[in-house]
């Protein structure tokens, strides 16, 4: 049996709400696609005396505790958080920390992995289970929503990401997206979302996100997401500022477009925007024309879609000394 097991598990972009109005009895509804970076390296082994290191580590040593005391697990171990994805950045950080921990810590004792009924005991995936989604494969992913506030939402669709494509991440280390307490009341503060709007945004993903991912068209791949990202970002808009959370996001993104960036938008409550290019050099060569007169702050980063899950590595360790 293992005694020393490595996690590593994607950030993910959050590309829109699908229907908010839930007048069809389901809510929600999201299309989303985990990236090579930023990722959550988490190490976890068996020890002598409990600790916890790195960045997010007292996060995860709360889910940590949680899960032992659920799953009937004593003795100590050893938390190590060797990378962790920015928090409340809009990247999926909770979530993606919180399936880490369950998957190191289950595979560790032994035990089957239950990503979704961990993800529940943890409060993560209230509203969208693309975070989910990436821990069991990459892609393109749609979901279907929440019928029953106690159930992840259905995967629907999980399509390769096409490997030449590149996701522009604009980052504002400077801001916070909304999170916790002030996200559940934003939600219940805002007017009902037109079921009009909602339908426009499914047939976006139906008839013109996903069969763009299947034909490698990322010209009309960007259409539908610029489109739904502004019917979402705009209903948002009262709760975080504006379309776009961070200003000096929303300058850049617009200078990328001018630079040939499509799909332009933020991921879930942001500060994190993202556009994208349809190679690597393409990608940097927008970059370089926006970089000399990006806003004090943001920083540009090309990294690609993912197209498979979490990495799980369990080994023997020799723990004398620990």
């Amino acid at each position: 049996m293992s005694n020393c097991v490595t996690i590593r598990v994607p950030a993910r972009l959050h590309l829109g709400f699908l229907d908010l109005n839930g007048g069809l009895g389901r809510r929600f509804g999201s299309i989303g696609l985990p990236l090579s970076e930023p990722e959550t390296v988490l190490n976890l082994s068996r020890a002598g005396q409990a600790s916890a290191d790195g960045p997010d580590s007292g996060r995860a040593a709360r889910y940590l505790a949680t899960l032992c005391r659920h799953l009937g697990i004593g003795g100590a171990h050893r938390l190590t958080i060797e990378q962790a994805i920015p928090p409340h950045a809009g990247l999926g950080s909770g979530t993606q920390i919180a399936l880490a921990v369950s998957a190191a810590l289950r595979s560790l004792h032994g035990l089957p992995l239950e990503p979704q009924a961990d993800a529940t005991l943890l409060d993560r995936g209230a509203r969208s289970g693309i975070g989910i989604a990436s821990f069991h494969a990459g892609g393109i992913i749609v979901d279907g929503g929440k019928l029953a506030a106690d159930a992840p939402p259905p995967v629907l669709a999980q399509l390769p990401f096409p490997e030449a494509w590149r996701v522009i991440l604009i980052l504002d280390k400077a801001r916070a997206g909304i999170h916790g307490t002030a996200e559940v009341e934003a939600f219940h503060d805002l007017p009902t979302f037109p079921a009009g709007m909602a339908a426009d945004i499914c047939r976006y993903v139906l008839m013109g996100a996903l069969p763009a991912v299947v034909e490698r068209d990322l010209a009309r791949f960007g259409t539908a997401i610029a489109a739904i990202q502004h019917m979402v970002g705009t209903h948002f808009a009262p709760a975080q500022g504006g379309v776009f959370t961070s200003r000096a996001v929303a300058a850049t993104a617009d200078r990328l477009a001018e630079a040939g960036a499509v799909g332009i938008g933020q991921s879930s409550w942001g500060p994190t925007g993202f556009a994208f290019a349809a190679s690597q050099a393409a990608a940097s060569a927008m970059v370089e024309a926006v970089r000399r007169d990006a806003p004090q702050g943001i920083e540009m980063r090309i990294v690609s879609g993912r197209n498979h899950g979490a990495g799980i590595d369990a080994r023997k360790l020799d723990l004398v000394g620990s």
